[in-house]
């Protein structure tokens, strides 16, 4: 059975365009492993008793050393998002967990890349921010698409964190950066099997993590299996709308 918490909300921040990230409270004695999630427990929007509850699952974009607990979501009009939007700092949820198998293996000779579509990143965000706190001694690469610029959260931050961390490498891409009202000089298109090829050339056998929307978690998984990547050097989450 997992722990249950009642915690309260922070406050909240708009972190790319649509996607906000939520800040609350950490409980005493809550411990996790980065790239780990939890359950977030809300009352249901719209309830026939009032005495429903809606919960959907968040990987925590807070690292382990940190002081709160942040996750992040796109927003969007679905009853849950509207409910959560709506609430105000001090109000209290109910938080689940943690639980899942998404964290980084712990052969440090051995690198990781990390696959990332949207606001699939959060996971990897928990990740390197505690790996680039304990300067780990692990290669990582992160790849990181987006349609434009002003959707990739947490991509400035990424941008520092290489600058500081020297087992970090990212590679961020925009599929539709010719819409975007921000300049990019970056690369363009989606990770694609030749990106992925050119971006590994020099890692020696590398464990793969990939999340993000189910068909692009698929297609990943598909391409890796293609360019000889066995099925058991694969690791991945699906981040499913609501």
């Amino acid at each position: 059975m997992m722990n249950s918490y009642e915690v309260r909300l922070k406050g909240c921040e708009e972190v790319a365009a649509g996607t906000f990230a939520f800040h609350f409270e950490k409980p005493s004695g809550f411990h996790f492993k980065p790239g780990q999630a939890i359950d977030l427990v809300l009352p249901d929007p719209a309830p026939p008793s009032g005495r429903y509850l809606a919960r959907h699952t968040f990987s925590l974009v807070s690292a382990p050393f940190q002081d709160e607990l942040v996750i992040a979501t796109r927003m969007r009009d679905s009853p849950f998002k509207r409910a959560i939007k709506s609430l105000s700092a001090g109000a209290i949820v109910r938080l689940e967990g943690p639980f899942g198998s998404l964290t980084l293996h712990g052969d440090r000779a051995r690198p990781a890349v990390l696959v990332a579509g949207g606001i699939g990143v959060t996971p990897f965000v928990s990740m390197l921010r505690q790996a680039a706190r304990e300067q780990l001694p692990q290669r990582i690469l992160l790849l990181y698409a987006n349609r434009r610029p002003e959707d990739a959260a947490f991509l400035v931050e990424l941008r520092q964190l290489e600058q500081r961390y020297k087992y970090f490498h990212l590679i961020a891409t925009m599929t539709q950066a010719t819409k975007s009202a921000l300049a990019w000089d970056g690369r363009a298109g989606q990770i694609d099997e030749d990106m992925l090829r050119r971006a590994c050339s020099e890692l020696d056998a590398p464990v793969y993590y990939v999340a993000g929307p189910p068909g692009m978690v698929e297609a990943m998984r598909d391409v890796l299996i293609d360019l000889g990547v066995n099925e058991d050097a694969i690791r991945s989450e699906e981040f499913f709308g609501y």
